[in-house]
């Protein structure tokens, strides 16, 4: 989109931001005309801000999270119990979670869900991770907190389908989620509630 500018350096900084989703061409222009507003060395640690992103974030080893180590502050905090893996779809979920203040286990970041319908099966997400870190840890519960669509359900059973063979209890959490909500858009009380009254998984299979 050309905004009449006669600057390309400026042009390229609207298209970057416009590029990102849930940001249109509008917007981007309103944010870089707001950071040329700004001195130069507040502009300088803004960009710097993004370039570290890029050279410094990584993803932990155990639970995918992001880090800036190989081993994230949530797997390293010895007050976390080990006995307890909520299953989650993206990092969108743990911070969600985690803002309820309601669970104190660790965390598996799948990096998404299984969608036939997108290409995305079973290898395509971290469930062969899971599977072998469960085997390692030796946790007593698993939670399935995935967000209640016809994708997120097919993982969950996918998974449990993985687990039966192990002593281990498999729990998703209560549907006071919505059909359909996704995890990262419900609000914190629900979700709250939800994680306290979490059912064993094999109760929801009886309502499909």
């Amino acid at each position: 989109m050309h905004h009449n500018i006669s600057s390309s350096s400026f042009n390229n900084a609207v298209e970057k931001l416009a590029s990102l989703p849930g940001i249109g061409n509008k917007t981007a222009l309103r944010l870089v005309l707001q950071l040329l507003n700004r001195d130069q060395q507040e502009i300088e640690s803004f960009g710097n801000a993004f370039v570290n992103l890029s050279e410094q974030i990584q993803y932990c080893t155990t639970c995918y999270n992001i880090s800036d180590s190989p081993t994230c502050s949530l797997c390293a905090n010895p007050s976390r119990s080990n006995d307890v893996i909520c299953v989650v779809e993206n990092i969108l979920d743990v911070i969600a979670i985690e803002n309820t203040n309601q669970f104190l286990g660790k965390y598996h970041v799948l990096g998404g869900i299984i969608s036939p319908m997108e290409g995305i099966g079973p290898k395509d997400i971290k469930i062969a991770e899971l599977l072998e870190r469960i085997a390692l840890e030796n946790p007593k519960e698993i939670i399935m907190a995935l967000s209640t669509t016809m994708e997120g359900d097919a993982t969950n059973f996918y998974i449990y389908k993985k687990l039966a063979h192990l002593a281990i209890t498999v729990t998703t959490i209560a549907r006071g989620v919505g059909i359909g909500d996704e995890i990262e858009y419900t609000d914190e009380l629900t979700l709250g509630r939800s994680l306290l009254n979490r059912i064993p998984f094999e109760n929801t299979l009886s309502l499909k």
